[in-house]
């Protein structure tokens, strides 16, 4: 039976797999099909933010430094 995975869960089974398993960011990146980088980001973050870090985030920004403040 295949079981379609998240993307948070996706990226908490290959930080698992470095981190409880011992496997190699090489490894795991090459089965997940993303770059050393991407592991090593993910890995970050999990350690700084726990399960909720690996999820998705919005790449808005959270202001704009040339708009003007409103009047008021």
């Amino acid at each position: 039976m295949l079981v379609e995975l998240s993307v948070m869960e996706q990226r908490y089974q290959a930080v698992s797999f470095v981190v409880h398993d011992g496997e190699s960011v090489v490894e795991v990146a090459r089965r997940f099909t993303v770059s050393r980088q991407t592991v090593h980001a993910w890995l970050a973050r999990y350690e700084r933010g726990g399960l909720a870090a690996l999820a998705d985030r919005s790449y808005r920004p959270k202001g704009c430094a040339h708009q003007m403040p409103a009047a008021g």
